[in-house]
């Protein structure tokens, strides 16, 4: 007779995560394999929860609709552990679907969370309080129950996911792997999902993840992966981290390189109101410079009279609502040498992937579409996206490109002069 372990041994689990990945982005554009590891071994640790002292949030967020957060939760959903899919859900209802099993839990999916926990949702701090609290075992709600005068102790572990335009509150998101997704930039191409036609490829992915780590609960349990991470980033990582290490192949060092890069790149900036107006004005303001000091480019923005940026708060737009408004698209202020002396700017190159992917000009009449592309082989990695569409790149300062984005575009002719002296900051993208 075999043995559950020798079952479970039975499966390559690296294999196995390959076909996770090869799945996914069949339908959904990540913004880099770092993304792209993390929401596979999150979805394997589903399948091992009995095994983990923290279960760690994942957070599927976008500055705008039609981003693919909704549809990366769908293939989330068709290979999770039990999964339970919830656009709005009550506290209530959350302690008790959790209590019923609580030595199995399901899998929370909450999509259009920033209807639950947006700027116009109010706080909803019991429930923000329940999803940070599941992040640990042993961390129960109490409730007083007054029909039995006794105190109940109410479960909240358990695997949870959130979709949602702009940032989840920055306590969840402390907690999670935070992706960032991106509108599909030309040239990247995705298949449609359907759920009656795709969802048994994904339930038989779920059965075969159930197979291979079912048997190694006691060893995922006393796992104790070295950590690239320390404190709550480490305890967030180490189930995907323990995932990866017993799948073996490339995941180990994928696992690892995706925390440092995800855990860097988590920012709780401002949330945006009107970004996509914000980048079409920024284009028509560059007009040909390879780059404008902050200053300029916000009296640009306010001399457009048709544009809200000079009625913006007291004095209008303002520098810091200027970065926290770009931030979500991965763009920031540098230090530039202009010919009237250094100042903070923004070089034009750095918004020409969001320009592309939220607001992109309309082709000229007769220009052929872009080609249609197999879709698992469709992901485009990051440096691959930063260029689609874009003209051959005009090269910062030599002397400080380890400090930039390589091959970015860039327009010459400008009566800004410039050379990159150094960045406050580094890209986002993983």
């Amino acid at each position: 007779m075999t043995d559950d372990n020798d079952q479970g041994d039975a499966v390559d689990g690296a294999e196995l995560l390959d076909d996770v990945a090869a799945t996914i982005t069949r339908y959904v554009i990540l913004p880099s394999t770092s993304a792209l590891t993390a929401v596979v071994l999150w979805v394997a640790a589903t399948h091992a929860v009995p095994a983990w002292n923290c279960a760690p949030r994942l957070v599927i967020r976008a500055p705008e609709r039609r981003c693919g957060k909704s549809r990366l939760l769908d293939t989330v959903e068709g290979m999770s552990h039990r999964p339970l899919m919830t656009v709005n859900a009550s506290p209530s209802a959350v302690y008790r679907s959790i209590g019923v099993a609580p030595s199995d839990p399901p899998t929370l999916l909450i999509d259009e969370a920033d209807t639950i926990f947006g700027p116009k949702a109010g706080d909803n701090e019991d429930l923000r309080g329940l999803l940070n609290a599941g992040h640990q075992r042993g961390r129960p709600a109490l409730r007083y129950d007054a029909g039995s005068r006794s105190v109940e102790k109410i479960p909240t572990f358990a695997m949870a996911a959130l979709a949602g335009i702009g940032a989840m509150p920055d306590t969840i998101e402390d907690r999670a792997a935070v992706i960032r997704m991106r509108r599909r930039a030309p040239g990247e191409n995705v298949a449609p999902y359907r759920v009656g036609r795709d969802g048994p490829e994904l339930d038989a992915l779920r059965q075969r993840l159930s197979q291979w780590l079912s048997p190694h609960i006691e060893t995922l349990r006393n796992a104790t992966p070295d950590m690239p991470l320390e404190d709550r980033a480490a305890d967030t990582w180490e189930p995907m981290i323990a995932i990866a290490d017993l799948a073996g192949g490339q995941w180990p060092r994928a696992a690892r390189k995706a925390a440092v890069a995800l855990t860097s790149d988590r920012d709780a900036g401002d949330e945006t109101s009107i970004p996509t107006r914000l980048l079409a004005d920024c284009r028509t303001v560059f007009e040909d410079a390879d780059a404008l000091p902050t200053q300029e480019l916000l009296n640009r923005l306010k001399a457009l009279t048709e544009s809200p940026w000079a009625t913006i708060g007291k004095d209008g737009l303002t520098g810091m609502k200027l970065g926290n408004l770009l931030r979500d698209f991965e763009i920031r202020s540098d230090t530039i040498r202009f010919q009237t002396g250094q100042a903070k700017g923004y070089y034009r190159s750095d918004f020409t992937d969001a320009w592309n992917r939220y607001c992109p000009e309309p082709k000229p009449a007769g220009e052929e579409a872009v080609p249609d592309v197999p879709a698992v082989t469709s992901q485009v990695s990051p440096e691959e996206a930063s260029t689609t569409g874009t003209a051959q790149a005009v090269p910062r300062d030599q002397a400080s490109l380890a400090l930039t984005c390589e091959n970015e575009a860039g327009t010459a002719g400008t009566p800004w002069t410039l050379r990159a002296v150094g960045s406050d900051s580094t890209s986002g993208a993983a």
